[in-house]
């Protein structure tokens, strides 16, 4: 199935994420969201909120923390471990369900996969946003527990310095020139980002997404470490820059604003392999243990509203309520020919929650065995 999505004039056909969502037992009464006024006054008495995992590099993150405190003054925003991955995520709501801290996470900014995982294990919160109606229903869950934030593509982040010929697919990547040269922007036993990225290159080997594309991405993984070609380093704008990982294989979103924040030194390529293109959605959700329950849903609120989803828009990254917001032309020609071509989403695939799932359990287990690659 497919659905047409429209991108300042241009048109881009991408797969539907089509999900099918766990059956509810024993859910607790629909959440509604509250008036903003009301949030607020009780997100003020509780005087802070604690994130994790967001980057200040990742999705505009950085400038949507500095315009949540200016507009909701007298509240506290504390930043956890902005290096963790989803599954770290979640062990921070488990480690932390007594304590009421600034340990203790209030929200998680996670990969699609990890949404049922954590709501089967009672660790959200449901809450519906005020622009829950523009969610398209395929990407959210429907009593609240999670829903989809933003997406993007898989692709490699190349510094040219270093690096003559930029790859352009998976395949390029085996090449004896590539020597020391590849790594994952993120632990493949934790990370959504770099689990995903090696489902995309099992994708590029005609796997089936899910299970299957994930034993043929380790399989290449293991050839790429087998030859010398894969760095076991988490890759990051820094490790780019000093020739440590010189290409690094993550999210169009963040290659972008790496290449950005390094103003030509180095000058970077960022490409969406030919083959095995894959899109991924990310989701917000609220612990169900947070301290801070209300500034966690006022958090929400702000992501969701049109200047939270401009504010992704401006760190490369397409937000939930994109078509609902180019139908009413609420996004700057400035904001969107920031975008990648239309082109590299093409072909991209979506895939479901529970390809997404099969893929994560294939490569968690999977990658000691047949990469035996410690990434760290």
């Amino acid at each position: 199935m497919t659905k047409l999505i429209k991108n300042a004039g241009r048109k881009i056909l991408v797969s539907e994420i089509a999900i099918a969502l766990a059956a509810a037992i024993g859910l607790p009464a629909i959440a509604h969201a509250d008036k903003l006024g009301d949030l607020y006054t009780a997100a003020k008495k509780e005087g802070a909120l604690t994130v994790i995992a967001l980057p200040h590099d990742w999705c505009g993150y950085g400038d949507l923390i500095t315009a949540f405190k200016a507009k909701y003054p007298g509240i506290t925003v504390n930043e956890l471990n902005p290096d963790a991955g989803s599954a770290d995520e979640l062990q921070a709501i488990r480690a932390n369900k007594g304590n009421t801290g600034p340990q203790a996470p209030d929200v998680i900014d996670v990969g699609l996969a990890f949404g049922p995982t954590a709501k089967k294990e009672g660790l959200l919160l449901p809450y519906k946003v005020s622009a829950w109606n523009e969610i398209d229903h395929s990407i959210k869950d429907a009593d609240g527990y999670w829903y989809g934030d933003y997406y993007g593509a898989i692709a490699f982040g190349v510094n040219k310095d270093l690096v003559k010929n930029t790859p352009t697919s998976w395949a390029d990547l085996k090449k004896k020139e590539y020597s020391h040269s590849v790594a994952l922007a993120g632990d493949p036993r934790s990370a959504a980002q770099a689990i995903l990225g090696v489902m995309s290159a099992g994708l590029s080997m005609g796997g089936k997404p899910g299970a299957d594309a994930g034993k043929k991405g380790l399989e290449l993984f293991a050839e790429l470490n087998k030859s010398g070609n894969f760095v076991p380093v988490i890759g990051k704008a820094g490790t780019l820059a000093q020739g440590q990982t010189p290409i690094i294989i993550g999210w169009d979103y963040n290659l972008l604003a790496w290449r950005d924040g390094l103003k030509g030194n180095p000058p970077m390529d960022v490409v969406v392999p030919k083959a095995g293109a894959l899109a991924g959605v990310y989701i917000q959700a609220i612990s169900a243990y947070a301290p801070h329950p209300n500034a966690a849903k006022l958090w929400e609120e702000f992501l969701y509203s049109d200047q939270g989803q401009i504010g992704w828009m401006q760190g490369y990254c397409h937000p939930v309520r994109f078509n609902a917001m180019s139908a009413a032309n609420k996004f700057s020609k400035a904001v969107l020919d920031k975008l990648p071509p239309a082109a590299a989403y093409k072909n991209a695939v979506f895939p479901t929650v529970q390809e997404q799932d099969a893929n994560k359990n294939a490569i968690v287990a999977g990658w000691d065995k047949v990469v035996g690659a410690n990434v760290k």
